[in-house]
């Protein structure tokens, strides 16, 4: 099609098909993440719909859910959604934050899956009261590594010691030694052949 001169040409471009499964896969876990994030209210207030009979159990799934330990029931479940609501909420956050302190949101996490833990899975009359002991490993790891990345940026964006162009000349600066001394070799290997000759 031309106008005043100037032609244009429509070609229809065939959608990259990997890109678009690919966009579509985003926005489908995007969609859920999205989902369980509006629901988060609902979710936490479900117990509300539980009864308040102390002999009360509730079948889910082939699975058996009593009261455990707790007054009744709907207490059980107010528990455990009390601790599973922000347990999944900061596991969406964990895995969509692209801050790099993202990984410290891993201790309240580990803090809230062993507190759910203790109230499965545990018969103790208190619960909730050892949880600092069991993330001590936890945080031994996560916090120095953690501690490791700021200085790193605090290296290169305060100081403005960039390792990695420090690094980068290193590697040419070998590169450039490397090829000097095969320059140099063949150069020696040329004169004893010479003289061999």
């Amino acid at each position: 099609m031309c106008v005043n001169d100037i032609c244009f040409t429509t070609m229809m471009k065939k959608p990259n098909t990997e890109k678009s499964k690919k966009a579509k896969r985003k926005l489908l876990i995007e969609s859920f993440m999205v989902f369980f994030i509006v629901v988060s209210p609902f979710v936490f207030n479900l117990h509300e719909y539980i009864s308040d009979d102390p002999t009360a159990t509730i079948n889910f799934l082939g699975i058996s859910i009593d009261k455990n330990g707790f007054p009744n029931i709907n207490v059980y479940v107010w528990f455990l959604l009390g601790k599973f609501v922000p347990f999944y909420l900061l596991l969406i956050w964990f895995f969509t934050c692209q801050h790099w302190w993202y990984h410290i949101i891993i201790i309240p996490l580990l803090m809230y899956a062993f507190q759910i833990f203790e109230g499965v899975f545990s018969d103790d009359k208190f619960i909730d009261t050892e949880n600092v002991l069991w993330l001590l490993p936890v945080c031994m790891v996560v916090i120095p590594f953690v501690y490791f990345i700021r200085i790193k940026l605090y290296d290169k964006h305060v100081h403005g010691i960039d390792l990695e162009a420090m690094d980068a000349e290193l590697q040419a600066y070998r590169e450039k030694e490397r090829l000097r001394q095969e320059k140099e070799d063949r150069k020696v290997e040329r004169i004893v052949n010479k003289e061999a000759s």
